[in-house]
């Protein structure tokens, strides 16, 4: 049918102005182009079109693919890319890791580059390399991106040629492989963090019974360390064919003509393979109607988070109806997300945070995920929440006025993207050329979409946006995940909220929605407006200053950079620095805890709908020396953000106990993830030790939360944003001083002034920091808890820029952060192979901002390494420096920090910082070593930190092997016995470590035919260990170290404690449906008082225990099994009940229907139990002391799907 909607605007959420309508004109700034856009006349069934819209768009005779188009952002510069339809999922078992192990190689070596040549070629040009910046592998493709100058002539030819090179021409030797094999695996080390886990752990629930459950783009430990390059190129051959590819530019470029030629130049000679490459096979992800359960532990996790995703066909959009689909999908989560961010501003909310989105996974599937943060001991109640407001929806729908409020937000954002089509970055095009051709996303242009989503939207009715919850139940391929730094939530608590929330639906017992009352207007009375006491222009910028009659002065400049885009900011001097000590706590909350209740007169919840369908943000900020709110909005929305702003200048925040109660248990959990994370703790550790324990940069620990006093926060916060004579506001985008002008006038001139205010300080009144660089050489090592090792080195170095030499100095600081990081990148990835990347960072802001005096700062050198090789790039990195300061940089070294910056400095500021300019112009050699010997110490060796992140050490390190999915928990000469096994000692084969638990050539244990019973016993193991503990003990002021000498009566080779457990059986019914587990105690004799000590008890087990005591005996804990035959399963245990195992019985009751049970793999998954007091080294600083009792807050996602 053809749809002809009304020439009608779709009803927008909220109120505009304050006391009125704005006057005619105020608006039409950003509107008249959208709204003059005339709407569509379209069938449903029109199908939309297949190949991209406004590109040049082919194939070449050999298959490969191309697009092409010039656009003018950024200036002078083209976003290049090569895609190749060909990732992980495709390898084989020993090729896991070699995708991403070939992106890594093609930089390194082709045919006509070697040795890094590639890269020192992007660097000569300005375009920088670096992580994340130039490739990246996933499950389903490997795409290598480029954004280089085309200013000068060849560059963009000879760009082109780099990924000509990639795509047949990547060099696979043995040495190539060799020099790279480093850098892969610092890669991979720094994907085992807990971020790192929970994401593994989830994509293998997700994709459980599909080939991608085990081929994550990182790959094995294993195929990285081992495997031969001969692997490694046939893959290369195999799979990198140009018919699976396509190369894409978007540029500042005039003739795109010219630019296909150049394709057709370098690709173009490629001749297709003589036989047809091998076909890329589908990989299906089956689908399930019994949701599935994850509990997952980890102990560095950033706090408690609930994860609920429902799997579904991966869609296409062919069509004007899939079209409309995918927007009503977008009505649907843009809804509910307004729902929930409701519910986490609710008294005693469920949780702190949740949102919904629709994310393509892998190729064949998508998901809706829901995501959650909360809590800890709170995710069985935001699982609940969670599941509640779905089946609302489902039960009730959306109301009108929700429905408006999403259509009005949609609008808004496609009239924005319409608005600024002429200013759309490069990158963000050819990114959509990409969907094009690696999922067939429809490419129809702006203009048209823009049209097509002004004909639909209104249209759109809320029964249609309703029935996309129905892909959010729990019978559509749903996968449930609750992340806890402790175990708090069982399968059985999770199983439970499902049953729960599906039988008040089924019996229609969830309410409706109840919706609040929304003000009409953001200010309820006009305020007069002010007037301007002093005009001054200021032609060189370009810029107009005005002093309003309150004594705010206000600059403002009119650009057109984008057309539909304001940006301001608003500053005083004075802010924490002012503070003593003692107030620092509670004043630097202040901001928090205002936030929560509301800065602008209404709550978050009640704002965000009188906002809906406007495109205006402010929010404020409290530093060290000032204090200053900043916004970003629409020209048609100027009105609404400045109303903001009289409100932030009006409003008196009052504490309320609701809402400062969740801000304070928000930062309690943040404390104790900051505790948790290896990583934080190291940060906040460096940051005491070079800035002399100055309290402004002590992380907030849970002892100075409790002193925070919420009255004199929120006190502090109002006397921050009152007085406007303090404050100087800039404006800058595409305005109309005619249409501006009076909105200034009366929302910023209209604050009123403050009675009795105190003189607004200047940058010379403000009180200093105080904080101080080591004047000594500082080495430490600050070890913390770790699952996995990790290790981060970050080497610091004290800056001072004297008063006389300032003005240049401090941008011959950034050009020797640049030149410092490319050349011990060249030194420690390039030479050695032994980082990933590195990092130089400046620091200059605890310094008050002055015209006179000296400015302090350090400048540091951060990159993470195995931990065994840490102190030897330190002195790497100590040598290059130094190398440096002696012999100063060549001039290729120079002329590529020269355009590195040069190309960085460009499409920014359009005024030319003439201090800058006479930098680059004095820049040598010469003037830059000299530049290094004076704004860091020379020698460098003198005056420096060095502060090295390590794992925990102590005497419980040899028995850490439970820390990964191995037998080595177990001691190897353990008497591990079965009953009922049909071949004698064939037990002992299923305990081997995790990457071989598919392998059967060792051997399985299987029961005896007609009876799938069967009995696993790890019986006590009485092999004596001596150690040396030495408890330290701070006791008042002195320090006693005891030393005593106890033997460990194990049955493990240590106390552990077991968070979960894998089972992979056999086929045909054979793997076992059921387990049981029996649990014992560890004992430890004390030769002090020759007595044996249970340290821990459970279940007293015995010695010899038979099926009838199996039977007879109450388990620890039971668990129903899936046919887990590729072992991506965890059986979470109730990891309370799991502390101090020392001896475990695990019970297999029956199986699937088979005559035997067979059995290829155990695996369990835990830790070592803490001593209590750990050893404590003279030079080693302890993150804490007690480190058992500290957990922190999580961060989650759904999957991951791709690394660098």
């Amino acid at each position: 049918m053809d749809l002809l909607p009304p020439a009608t605007e779709p009803p927008a959420g909220g109120g505009g102005g304050g006391g009125g309508a704005p006057a005619p004109g105020r608006r039409l700034r950003r509107g008249v182009g959208f709204r003059s856009l005339k709407m569509v006349s379209v069938s449903m069934d029109e199908p939309l079109p297949a190949e991209p819209v406004g590109v040049a768009y082919g194939r070449l005779a050999n298959g490969l693919a191309y697009y092409v188009r010039s656009n003018p952002k950024p200036r002078m510069r083209a976003a290049l890319s090569l895609a190749v339809k060909v990732g992980s999922v495709v390898e084989e078992e020993d090729e896991r890791g070699v995708a991403h192990i070939v992106e890594h190689l093609a930089f390194s070596a082709t045919s006509r580059y070697t040795n890094h040549d590639i890269v020192k070629f992007l660097e000569s040009i300005g375009a920088e390399f670096g992580a994340c910046q130039n490739a990246l592998t996933s499950s389903d493709e490997t795409i290598y991106e480029l954004l280089v100058p085309v200013d000068k002539p060849g560059l963009l030819s000879q760009a082109i040629s780099v990924l000509a090179e990639f795509s047949s021409e990547v060099r696979v030797s043995a040495e190539d492989l060799e020099k790279e094999r480093g850098a892969v695996l610092e890669e991979y080390r720094g994907g085992r963090n807990a971020t790192g886990r929970m994401q593994d752990s989830h994509w293998a629930l997700l994709f459980e019974g599909s080939k991608y459950a085990e081929r994550l783009p990182i790959g094995t430990e294993k195929v990285i360390r081992t495997v031969p390059h001969e692997t490694v190129r046939h893959f290369y051959h195999k799979w990198y064919h140009l018919s699976n590819m396509a190369v894409f530019a978007v540029g500042d470029f005039p003739d795109t003509q010219a630019v296909v030629e150049m394709i057709k130049e370098h690709f173009g000679q490629k001749a297709p393979p003589s036989c047809p490459p091998p076909v890329i096979p589908d990989f299906p992800v089956p689908s399930h109607v019994e949701p599935r359960f994850s509990c997952f532990v980890e102990s560095e996790a950033a706090g408690s988070a609930v994860v609920v995703s429902c799997k579904m066909p991966a869609d296409r959009i062919k069509t004007v109806t899939d079209y409309r689909d995918s927007l009503a999908e977008s009505m649907f989560h843009c809804a509910l997300n307004q729902r929930l961010f409701k519910i986490s501003r609710r008294n005693d909310p469920p949780y702190f945070s949740c949102s919904s989105a629709a994310d393509a996974l892998v190729r064949p599937v998508k998901a809706y995920i829901m995501t959650s943060s909360c809590r800890e001991r709170g995710t069985v109640e935001a699982l609940e929440s969670m599941l509640l407001e779905v089946a609302r929806v489902r039960l009730h729908g959306f109301s009108e006025r929700e429905i408006s409020i999403a259509r009005a937000l949609m609008m808004s954002d496609i009239e924005s993207a319409y608005l600024e089509r002429d200013q759309m970055q490069s990158t963000t095009l050819r990114d959509e050329f990409l969907q094009h051709f690696l999922h067939e996303d429809p490419v129809v242009g702006i203009e048209y979409e823009a049209q097509l989503q002004k004909t639909l939207l209104p249209h759109i009715s809320s029964a249609e946006v309703v029935k996309f919850a129905a892909n959010f139940s729990t019978i559509s391929s749903c996968v449930i995940k609750v992340v806890e730094p402790h175990a708090h939530a069982s399968l059985e608590d999770l199983k439970a909220v499902v049953l729960k929330v599906n039988t008040l639906e089924q019996d229609n017992a969830i309410p409706p929605w109840d919706e609040e009352q929304i003000p009409e207007e953001i200010v309820s009375q006009s305020p007069e407006p002010g007037s301007i006491l002093d005009k001054v222009e200021h032609p060189g910028i370009g810029a107009t200053e005005m002093i309003l009659s309150n004594g705010m002065r206000i600059c403002y400049k009119c650009t057109d950079f984008l057309d539909d885009q304001v940006v301001f900011t608003g500053f005083a001097y004075g802010g924490l620095s002012e503070l003593s000590e003692d107030e620092y706590t509670s004043c630097s909350m202040g901001s928090t805890i205002a936030g929560e209740i509301g800065i602008f007169g209404y709550r978050p919840s009640v704002l965000m709908d009188m906002l809906a369908g406007k495109r205006a943000e402010v929010g404020t900020k409290v530093g060290a020396y000032m204090r200053s709110f900043s916004g970003d909005c629409s020209p048609s929305d100027l009105e609404t953000a400045l109303q903001l702003v009289y409100q932030l200048f009006t409003t008196k925040v009052e504490p309320r106990e609701e809402e400062v109660k969740i801000v304070m248990q928000m930062a309690e959990e943040a404390i104790y993830a900051q505790e948790r994370d290896p990583y934080t703790a190291f940060a906040n550790r460096a940051r005491e030790i070079n800035y002399g324990n100055s309290y402004f940069f002590k992380p907030i620990r849970i002892s100075d939360l409790k002193k925070v006093d919420p009255i004199r926060a929120c006190e502090y916060f109002n006397n921050c944003f009152k007085d406007p004579s303090a404050f100087t506001v800039v404006i800058v985008g595409n305005i109309d001083p005619s249409i501006s002008v009076p909105l200034i006038l009366q929302y910023l001139g209209g604050i009123p002034n403050v009675g009795n205010a105190v003189q607004p300080l200047t940058r010379d009144d403000l009180k200093g920091l105080p904080f101080k660089f080591p004047e000594t050489i500082i080495r430490e090592v600050v070890r913390s808890p770790m699952v996995e090792a990790q290790c981060f080195v970050q080497l610091g170095f004290p800056v001072v820029l004297k008063s006389t030499t300032m003005t240049e100095d401090i941008h011959y600081v950034g050009f020797l952060s640049k030149l410092l990081e490319t050349k011990i990148m060249q030194v420690l990835r390039f030479k050695y192979g032994q980082v990933y990347s590195v990092n130089v960072g400046v620091f200059l802001g605890g310094n008050k901002p002055s015209r006179s005096g000296d400015i302090r700062g350090d400048i540091s050198v951060n990159f993470s390494c195995d931990p065994d090789m840490s102190s030897k790039l330190v002195d790497f990195v100590l040598e290059e420096i130094s190398f440096l300061q002696n012999e100063g940089p060549s001039e290729e070294d120079v002329l590529t920090i020269l355009e590195i910056e040069q190309r960085a400095h460009e499409n920014g500021l359009q005024i030319q910082d003439e201090g800058r300019l006479k930098v680059r112009e004095a820049l040598t050699p010469q003037s830059m070593q000299m530049a290094l010997q004076r704004v860091v110490p020379f020698p460098c060796r003198k005056q420096f930190t060095v502060v090295i992140l390590m794992p925990k050490s102590s005497c419980w390190n040899s028995f850490k092997a439970l820390l990964t999915w191995s037998p080595g928990g177990f001691s190897r000469d353990a008497k591990v016995v079965a009953l009922n096994e049909s071949v004698a000692g064939s037990v002992k084969s299923v305990f081997k470590p995790w990457e071989q638990r598919l392998d059967t050539s060792g051997g399985f244990l299987e029961s005896n035919e007609g009876d799938p019973e069967l009995l696993v016993f790890i019986p006590s193991h009485y092999k004596k260990v001596h150690v040396q503990i030495h408890l330290v003990l701070l006791i008042h002021l002195f320090l006693l170290s005891i030393a005593c000498c106890v033997d460990l009566c194990m049955r493990f080779t240590s106390d552990v404690k077991i968070k979960s457990i894998s089972v992979v059986g056999g086929a045909d019914g054979t793997s076992p449906s059921r387990m049981r587990a029996l649990v014992s105690e560890l004992y430890l004799f004390c030769y002090l008082t020759h007595l044996f000590v249970p340290l821990n008890r459970m279940f007293i087990n015995r010695e010899g225990i038979d099926f009838n005591d199996a039977q007879n005996m109450q388990p620890v804990q039971e668990w129903e099994l899936a046919e887990n035959l590729q072992g991506v399963l965890e059986y979470q245990t109730r990891y309370s009940r799991f502390q101090g195992v020392a001896n475990l019985t695990l019970h297999f009751p029956e199986n699937f229907g088979g005559d035997t049970t067979k059995i290829y793999y155990i695996g369990l998954r835990g830790e070592a139990t803490q001593n209590k007091r750990d050893v404590v080294a003279t030079i080693v600083y302890e993150i804490m002391p007690n480190p058992s009792d500290h957990k922190t807050k999580s961060e989650t996602g759904g999957g991951f799907s791709h690394v660098e």
